[in-house]
């Protein structure tokens, strides 16, 4: 089989394996779709802290079950299935608090261990989730990205009365919309970044506002508009944001970080304390495939917004480059394997 791997930060080779055999507990996944997320590059430019070398990058990705290992019902072959990629012990304090996603042996496909940039991938039979016929492919392979926000939601209970802020419209910013828009029917959403297309983008799945903040104060700009979120999002992960959205939120408000910058930031603790904001971070997701896959049956989001391009996977270099460099066209890519 072939599968794209990273020997080392900045060499990437499509080289010839040996078909993985499932082992006792696993499946085998055929692999049909990836998609390209950021994490994916930063191991491929070695700016991600946790990933080893060499390493088969990939951990959105959608198949079909094509053998299984000991102890897995021989009757999950042919099913289709999109792979959560978390992978964790089941008794540790995070996870014995349902909260597998920081469990402290965490293991994610695609980071610690090899992914779904493959023609086949061997996973935990659990991790595997069946997908029902009437979800597409292309929505199958997009599972995962809106567990982020399904994750996020989850932490921040949004209401119909709440007016939202999301920093940033790539591609968890753009879930986080539909999310807050189409299950959640949050009153406001409100979108900032600073490339105008993007916001188009932001626009699309939901949001109904949105402020290029490139030349402009946003406070001074919400102010005008006499708005104080009550939910913020930052999905842009720049360390200025925590304490301008510590400034700009309502009284009682709630912050959530998504990102996961090394760089330090400075905030000031009156500003919490006096409104008694409460401040949320988010990793990757907790159990949340099935939430999603609801989602997807009820026609309450729609990945196809997000997706803007598609490579064969042999083109993996031209799609990351693409994912990379084309920041005002591209926000979703796809790797077809099968």
């Amino acid at each position: 089989m072939k599968s794209v791997a990273i020997k080392q930060p900045n060499e990437l080779v499509i080289e010839e394996r040996e078909v993985p055999q499932p082992k006792s507990g696993e499946v085998r996944v055929k692999v049909k779709l990836a998609g390209i997320c950021g994490s994916d590059s930063h191991i491929y430019r070695g700016h991600n802290p946790f990933a080893k070398y060499p390493r088969v990058i990939g951990h959105e990705f959608f198949g079909v079950i094509d053998a299984v290992g000991e102890g897995v019902d021989q009757s999950r072959i042919g099913e289709r299935v999109s792979v959560d990629p978390v992978i964790s012990c089941g008794c540790c304090y995070p996870c014995s608090v349902g909260r597998p996603n920081v469990c402290s042996s965490l293991t994610v496909l695609g980071v610690h261990r090899d992914g779904g940039f493959s023609q086949y991938a061997v996973v935990p039979s659990k991790n595997a989730y069946v997908i029902p016929n009437e979800i597409d492919d292309e929505f199958a392979v997009m599972i995962e990205p809106f567990t982020i926000a399904a994750n996020a939601t989850a932490q921040l209970k949004p209401t119909q009365n709440d007016i939202a802020l999301i920093y940033g419209a790539g591609p968890m910013g753009l879930t986080s919309v539909q999310a807050l828009k189409g299950v959640y029917n949050v009153k406001e959403v409100i979108v900032v970044d600073r490339i105008d297309e993007r916001l188009a983008m932001a626009k699309s799945s939901g949001a109904d506002r949105t402020i290029n903040n490139t030349s402009l104060s946003l406070k001074d700009e919400l102010d005008k508009l006499n708005i104080k979120p009550t939910i913020i999002i930052d999905a842009a992960c720049h360390p200025s944001i925590l304490q301008e959205a510590i400034t700009i939120a309502s009284p009682a408000a709630r912050i959530l970080i998504m990102g996961f910058s090394s760089d330090p930031c400075q905030i000031t603790q009156q500003g919490i304390t006096s409104k008694e904001l409460s401040i949320f971070s988010s990793r990757l997701n907790a159990n949340k495939f099935p939430i999603v896959i609801d989602w997807l049956n009820k026609k309450l989001i729609d990945p196809k917004k997000l997706i803007t391009h598609r490579f064969d996977y042999t083109d993996v270099v031209q799609a990351i480059q693409t994912f990379e460099k084309d920041q005002k066209q591209c926000c979703k890519v796809l790797l077809t394997f099968s």
